[in-house]
């Protein structure tokens, strides 16, 4: 893996413990969390996009569209390799933002039971 084709791999990587604990509290409703921009600005100075972003996730994939948002697309890799993230995200649709004050949001969506 390149460091410059997923600069911010590293810094959400040190914020995963916290992301894990965000995702298993959302059973008592939305989370949330203040992130420091200057730390994924330092990985890269170059996203004119911006670094807000939604995401929604469920069984290890972006449900919606992210390929336009490389914090989104590093963001669900480091959950890939997480054995409890994998696990929560097989449970429920998660619902990742980020808003341009480096306001980190979490919700859980319940999946709807089958008729099986």
């Amino acid at each position: 893996m390149r460091e410059d084709s997923h600069p911010y791999i590293p810094v959400w990587s040190k914020y995963r413990p916290v992301i894990l604990q965000l995702m298993s509290n959302t059973i008592n409703g939305p989370q949330q969390y203040q992130l420091y921009g200057h730390e994924f600005k330092a990985f890269s100075k170059k996203d004119k996009g911006g670094y807000s972003f939604l995401m929604e996730a469920f069984n290890g994939r972006a449900v919606n569209n992210i390929k336009s948002s490389q914090m989104a697309l590093d963001l669900l890799q480091t959950l890939q390799q997480s054995k409890t993230a994998s696990q929560l995200l097989r449970e429920a649709t998660y619902e990742f933002s980020l808003d341009k004050n480096f306001v980190f949001r979490i919700n859980r969506k319940e999946v709807a039971p089958s008729d099986n």
